[in-house]
């Protein structure tokens, strides 16, 4: 992900993947670089570890507030941001930001489906569009030819939750379906997909990332691989990306995922 300036971008950083990912990046030889870690509230007690890794690495971490659920705040959050990146814009973005309530069809309560499909699709859908003239603006500053995360690209981390052919499968897996955040993880990939056939134009690199099932607080305790693992991987992945990945849905190893 190196180039001449590295600005990088992740919403849901105050624990979990958001924050090993802040971790490793921070840790990565990776010349001027700045990454701007989102979370909802960094004056909060859940946001202390956020802090304490940004202290760790000042001029590197920019610790954020944007709440992908306030368009004002994404719209404050991208004003902030812009102000700092300049002409060199955005080149990437991870939106990693996400909640999963435990429910079925039956039992779901409306705040709860609402309140994913806001967290998960909806916000989502925001932070990319008032981030994407930054977006626009790396790409054009790059100078470089094809698609990249070194040039302008954009990571929604999905799940293979959202996955509708293997549904009945996974589904008796679990205790519970999880159908708020079955659809709203279906709606995220093709979401993603539509945004990597629009913005192809501005050469800007729309992905889609499966994580894996990770032991985090949103993942559980009996998850298969731990967050290190999983974000490593991922890194791996999205610095092998190109425009054939443009609109793919992958997972942590950079295998093809079905819809």
């Amino acid at each position: 992900m190196a180039g001449k300036s590295c600005n990088i971008l992740i919403t849901g950083t105050n624990r979990g993947l958001g924050l090993e990912m802040v971790k490793q990046l921070a840790e990565k030889p990776i010349p001027n670089r700045k990454i701007f870690a989102c979370c909802r509230d960094p004056s909060a007690p859940k946001a202390q570890s956020l802090q304490e890794l940004a202290k760790k690495h000042p001029g590197v971490i920019h610790v954020i507030r944007l709440d992908v659920n306030d368009l004002s705040s994404i719209q404050e959050s991208a004003k902030k941001v812009g102000s700092i990146v300049g002409k060199d814009g955005l080149n990437l973005l991870v939106n990693n930001a996400a909640m999963l309530p435990w429910d079925n069809t039956e039992t779901l309560k409306l705040k709860d489906l609402q309140d994913t499909l806001n967290t998960n699709v909806v916000g989502t859908m925001m932070v990319t569009k008032e981030f994407l003239p930054y977006l626009r603006e790396a790409a054009k500053s790059s100078g470089k030819a094809g698609m990249s995360c070194c040039k302008a690209a954009v990571i929604n981390i999905s799940s293979s939750g959202g996955i509708i052919s293997r549904a009945p499968k996974t589904i008796p897996l679990f205790p519970v379906v999880a159908v708020s955040y079955r659809l709203s993880k279906a709606a995220l990939n093709m979401m993603t997909v539509c945004q990597a056939q629009e913005f192809k134009v501005d050469g800007i690199l729309f992905t889609l990332l499966h994580p894996g099932w990770v032991r985090t607080d949103m993942g559980g305790p009996d998850g298969e691989i731990d967050a290190s693992e999983s974000v490593s991987s991922m890194l791996r992945v999205m610095e092998s990306l190109t425009e054939k990945n443009n609109g793919a849905f992958l997972d942590y190893k950079g295998e093809t995922l079905p819809w």
